[in-house]
């Protein structure tokens, strides 16, 4: 589960089944009952059909549970992270990075840094696009060293940079007000 939205889900699907929960958080719920194999088979199968998985194997849980740990931190935590990606992993999930890393790698085909990247880099454009904060204080929030460094990294992975990112969404959009006058000066422009 990386969002509300799919919490929202999970407990519906519970709700349905009678089932009463403690705790839905991303990655992981708590329930008070025991679940009998054919609720268990029902969840899993109501869940696939929302678009979620009921994760069963310890390393396909762990997977997720990094995974949820980045998407928590890069898209929904407001802090700033002061530590690095590693300590702050291995601190929360209560395993030595080098063992998360090796894991993660071995089964998404990626390394873990490459999927922080990936996700600083898709909230670093939702940033942009919100046009709420510059360049600068995107790099801060997001922990970057310095601009040049959020700058080089944006670029490398979308081939664009952050101006010419802001630019290009800045295009894409025309105020109410000026779609009327844009018609009109088209119009005047294409008329003999």
């Amino acid at each position: 589960m990386v969002s509300n939205r799919c919490k929202l889900a999970v407990k519906d699907e519970l709700k349905k089944l009678g089932l009463h929960f403690v705790l839905v958080e991303l990655g992981e719920v708590e329930i008070m009952e025991e679940l009998t194999p054919e609720q268990r088979t029902q969840l899993k199968a109501d869940l696939l059909l929302s678009g979620l998985e009921l994760m069963d194997d310890r390393k396909g849980i762990l997977i997720e549970r990094i995974k949820n740990a980045i998407v928590e931190m890069v898209h929904h935590s407001d802090e700033t992270l002061k530590t690095n990606f590693s300590d702050y992993l291995s601190e929360k999930l209560h395993y030595d990075y080098t063992y998360l890393a090796n894991l993660f790698s071995e089964v998404q085909g990626t390394t873990i840094g490459q999927f922080i990247i990936a996700h600083k880099i898709e909230r670093i454009k939702e940033l942009i696009t919100y046009g709420e904060l510059n360049i600068s204080e995107i790099a801060w929030k997001m922990n970057y060293s310095s601009v040049a460094h959020l700058c080089n990294q944006f670029k490398k992975v979308t081939g664009l940079t952050p101006t010419h990112f802001k630019q290009l969404k800045d295009k894409r959009r025309n105020p109410i007000e000026e779609i009327g006058n844009a018609l009109e000066n088209n119009i005047e422009t294409d008329t003999p």
